[in-house]
């Protein structure tokens, strides 16, 4: 095989080389890009703080992670860096394995995403059921916005707070008489700059808006000797450096690798879900076509390299996209700007970065933690079929009070089983009595085909897979007729695959029908099944002369067997 040929890598940036891209689109995507880089820098010191890592680190990761998804990647408008969705599993991962542990698992993951790309996963990914989706978004929110509540409030809490949802609540309740007025009167105030600034103007980024406003507010008020218990970036994390990481080593090995790949699964499944998404939104706007292949792909190398900088994972932000879809950027350039504005604001506007209130970052995560939650989403799916509500509910408490890794598992594995079922529901195994319609279901012309006596007919209408190869043994055996039959056929003609299990299943049909003394005919079996039974030897078995293509020559060929006995 060609290998070079079957690798569906496509960066959209290559189309820049092929020529019209004029100053107009440069100006478009400058002004975007500036934007974006505005709107994303608050984005990534709270993402980052949230997830447990210093706020550099976000902006380390927007900078790489985003270039690399904006060069590499396979939409034109698509924006990377941290998201909300992460900072869950980041954290839970920070807390077990510690850094080193985030990233090899980020670094793993990265290798998935690419493995995904490679072998053409990108349209597969897309069909992970909706309320899957919704189900831990809204999950993730909400353990987002627990998280913040004491940044918001300015809680004294005295003892580590625990890692499930629950236990979490329970520390807040029992210290919440520990409350700071003045740091909660930062956190609302911010909070209220963030819901009404795009009620003034759309342009204007709310969370920098308040940002901006609160950390000179409350620089004043300290210089005045007021509001000094308002802690800030600074207060906490101390002096932020300005200097550019240098790529280091991550010590990965066998037994880590043994021991992250849940958890990198996880970083690679949500990350692909969450980019490919965003890019589906983008699209809708643009009238685009992202590959998605090579968008996977691209996703996979920036996670591949982040982890060498001290980076954590990254992914296409939808938020970030529409900001710069809004603002006239259409090309990758847009993207690849906003990560050099953000690469400027890292060398040289750090010292202010540490003036910034933690209570005004809580409030910005407050804000994201509501748009995640989707809930018009969930309150609309309540309207759906009770499979899709409890396929919501489980993956939504599975994220909640326990974690992603094993919501997306669980999520995944309840869906496929109600997926099977409807399968099996909708697929029928009919008997036939001592005439048929060759054209039954179909529009060509009728024709009533008489059967000889001994002679049973029995169609499978839907996959023959492991489910209802079961399905069509126990009607095979229940059905009655009035004497044993001298030949069986089966008629196929809508069944389009048959697995392992089904070819089984009717191995041993034919099997044990021989040593009765019955024939067994096929009729309608597609090219694909018949590849497989042929590979499977079913011909030989039953004889290639009994694999008719059609009914009216099955019913010719069974009544003359009949008749013959």
């Amino acid at each position: 095989m060609d290998f070079h040929h079957s690798l569906d890598f496509r960066p959209a940036s290559l189309k820049l080389f092929k020529g019209g891209y004029s100053f107009s689109k440069f100006k478009s995507d400058l002004i975007a890009g500036i934007i974006v880089g505005i709107v994303a820098l608050p984005l990534a010191i709270a993402f980052a703080i949230a997830s447990g890592v210093n706020p550099s680190v976000g902006l380390i990761t927007a900078i790489i992670g985003g270039f690399i998804v904006s060069a590499l990647g396979g939409n034109s408008v698509q924006i990377g860096g941290p998201t909300g969705a992460f900072i869950v599993i980041v954290y839970n991962i920070i807390s077990l394995y510690g850094l080193s542990g985030l990233a090899i698992a980020t670094f793993m993951a990265g290798g998935i995403l690419v493995l995904m790309g490679v072998f053409k996963l990108g349209t597969v990914i897309k069909f992970i059921p909706y309320p899957i989706v919704v189900g831990f978004t809204a999950g993730i929110a909400l353990t987002i916005f627990s998280t913040q509540m004491p940044d918001f409030f300015g809680l004294s809490i005295a003892e580590k707070l625990p890692a499930d949802f629950i236990g979490k609540w329970g520390v807040y309740l029992r210290y919440f008489h520990t409350i700071d007025w003045a740091t909660a009167g930062v956190g609302i105030v911010s909070l209220l700059l963030i819901i009404w600034t795009p009620k003034i103007s759309k342009k204007l980024p709310g969370a920098l808006v308040a940002i901006v406003v609160m950390t000179i507010f409350v620089w004043i008020m300290n210089s005045m000797g007021y509001l000094e218990g308002v802690e800030t970036i600074g207060m906490r994390f101390k002096n932020l450096t300005t200097d550019i990481p240098h790529p280091h080593s991550i010590g990965i090995n066998m037994e880590s690798i043994n021991l992250l790949l849940p958890s990198a699964f996880t970083i690679a499944v949500l990350g692909a879900i969450e980019s490919l998404l965003s890019a589906t939104v983008a699209d809708g706007v643009t009238g685009g076509r992202t590959n998605s292949n090579t968008e996977l792909i691209g996703q996979g190398l920036a996670n591949i390299t982040v982890p060498f900088f001290g980076g954590i994972p990254v992914t296409g932000a939808i938020a970030r996209t529409m900001t710069n879809i809004t603002n006239g950027g259409r090309t990758p350039v847009a993207g690849i700007i906003h990560a050099v504005v953000l690469l400027l604001v890292y060398l040289f506007l750090m010292p202010l970065i540490n003036l910034v209130p933690m209570a005004c970052l809580g409030a910005v995560l407050i804000v994201v933690a509501y748009n995640m939650s989707g809930w018009r989403t969930v309150v609309g799916i309540f309207r759906n079929p009770k499979s899709d509500i409890s396929v919501l509910i489980v993956t939504f408490l599975l994220t909640v009070i326990f974690d992603l890794t094993i919501a997306i598992e669980m999520g995944l594995l309840l869906a496929v089983v109600l997926f099977l079922r409807r399968v099996m529901e909708n697929t029928s195994v009919r008997v036939y009595g001592q005439q048929l319609d060759a054209a039954d279901g179909d529009l060509s012309t009728h024709e009533v085909l008489d059967l000889a006596k001994g002679v049973g007919v029995y169609e499978i209408d839907g996959p023959f897979f492991f489910g209802v190869a079961t399905k069509f043994d126990e009607v095979m055996r229940t059905s009655r007729m009035n004497e044993t039959p001298k030949v069986r056929i089966i008629r196929m003609r809508k069944v389009p695959f048959i697995d392992a299990t089904g070819v089984h299943n009717l191995e041993i049909l034919i099997t044990s029908a021989k040593d009765e003394g019955i024939v067994t005919v096929l009729s309608g079996v597609n090219p694909g099944v018949s590849e497989t039974l042929h590979k499977a030897g079913i011909d030989k078995l039953i004889g290639s002369e009994n694999i008719c293509s059609h009914i009216s020559e099955a019913v010719e060929r069974a009544n003359a067997i009949a008749e013959a006995k």
